[in-house]
């Protein structure tokens, strides 16, 4: 009897010591400038400039949130998700940045006839740092008139807080900035 006791009360310990809970997380999307009256660029006729697509380095590539725990060692949370792949939510949350920062442009994750700028990102960090740092880097590639430029960024952004939905808030910021670094350069070309 008593080791049934001491067994049941093993088993409640370890119930009740792991918090299994798993938590999804969605990068935000920056909100929209207010409308004042511009009309949205049709396909016919709009400059288009489409984003081909968004590579993410292997480490990136699972379901997990990413966190540099020194300066060699990463793990991948498996409590602590994307909610949708990391490609797709970078892809979406981009084309809704440039759209944004390049009114009058059609800005889309679709080729269309005709032509086209062509834009492609290369994420190589896009994490956690045990600094307190969120880490983006990569480079986006750019094809305007058969000529492609390369443009490295690097951002290690300080969280306001701790915890994962500050990491993933931060993150976002940066990637709206370079959505921003990346209008700019677009906008200057004939």
């Amino acid at each position: 009897m008593r080791k049934g006791i001491l067994v049941a009360l093993a088993f409640m310990l370890v119930a009740c010591g792991g918090n299994n809970d798993k938590h999804y997380y969605q990068l935000p999307i920056a909100p929209q400038a207010s409308d004042d009256g511009q009309r949205l660029p049709s396909a016919v006729g709009a400059r288009h400039v489409w984003l081909s697509r968004v590579n993410v380095s292997d480490y990136l590539a699972g379901s997990g949130v990413v966190f540099q725990e020194s300066d060699v060692r990463y793990v991948t949370a498996s409590n602590n998700l994307w909610a949708s792949p990391l490609e797709q939510q970078l892809q979406q949350t981009m084309v809704a940045n440039l759209s944004n920062a390049l009114p009058g442009v059609l800005v889309s994750a679709s080729q269309a006839q005709g032509d086209q700028d062509q834009l492609e990102f290369n994420v190589t960090g896009f994490h956690g740092r045990y600094d307190g740092r969120a880490i983006i880097q990569g480079e986006w590639l750019l094809t305007h008139n058969g000529q492609v430029s390369r443009h490295p960024f690097i951002l290690a952004l300080k969280q306001d807080q701790d915890g994962y939905d500050a990491l993933v808030r931060t993150l976002a910021q940066g990637w709206l900035q370079i959505g921003k670094d990346a209008a700019g350069q677009i906008s200057r070309l004939p």
